[in-house]
């Protein structure tokens, strides 16, 4: 009876560490973020000054989540899945999401091929957009 119930635990944590190792979770540090947003006439501005902060980012895809722990943490669910889309200048993966207030928003993470693959996150509302330079942990 003891073999039996150990064959079934050592199956146990043998299924859950496979689990695991498959779980796709993306850590990534800021170096800086700007700002733009629409004046009063509905036009986009100009983007505001860099300012450098290193702050963590996470892409869970198992809970369909990006954070990025600013002060206030901004968390945004994943709704959809855009396709990747591939330029002679940039890769771009999108995500159709939702802010922890509830407001719709583009995520978009932007590997620049011509800048020696340097990489962005773009959060796009309809009135501001955000863009955090980031590398990979």
């Amino acid at each position: 009876m003891t073999k039996i119930k150990c064959f079934y635990i050592s199956l146990l944590f043998l299924g859950i560490g496979i689990q695991q190792s498959y779980s796709q979770t993306y850590k990534f540090r800021t170096s800086g973020f700007s700002v733009l947003e629409k004046n009063e006439k509905g036009k986009w501005g100009k983007w505001s000054d860099l300012s450098l902060v290193n702050i963590m980012v996470s892409l869970d895809t198992d809970k369909n989540r990006l954070v990025v722990y600013s002060r206030n943490i901004q968390l945004y669910n994943i709704l959809v899945y855009q396709p990747e889309s591939e330029s002679e200048n940039d890769l771009v993966y999108s995500f159709t999401c939702k802010d922890n207030d509830g407001a719709d928003c583009t995520v978009s993470i932007i590997t620049r091929k011509k800048q020696e693959n340097r990489k962005q996150l773009y959060i796009t509302y309809s009135d501001h957009v955000i863009v955090y330079n980031i590398f990979s942990m």
